[in-house]
């Protein structure tokens, strides 16, 4: 998708010194898909303890 943004020029250039990018789709591309990594583990944490599993599951079993 093409679109026109107005970014801050030093949060910019902060960014892509941090992440070594060279361009800045590079960067933005970086940030994008850190940004839906670090959302999808958090709502994998929230179901920590939440998920209840049978007495008699054995996971050992499973990786067979």
């Amino acid at each position: 998708m093409r679109t026109n943004i107005v970014i801050d020029d030093e949060l910019l250039s902060e960014a892509m010194k941090l992440s070594g990018a060279t361009t800045k789709k590079e960067v933005i591309v970086k940030a994008l898909k850190e940004f839906v990594f670090i959302r999808k583990r958090r709502n994998l944490l929230k179901l920590a303890g939440k998920i209840r599993y049978h007495d008699n599951y054995d996971y050992k079993a499973m990786r067979k």
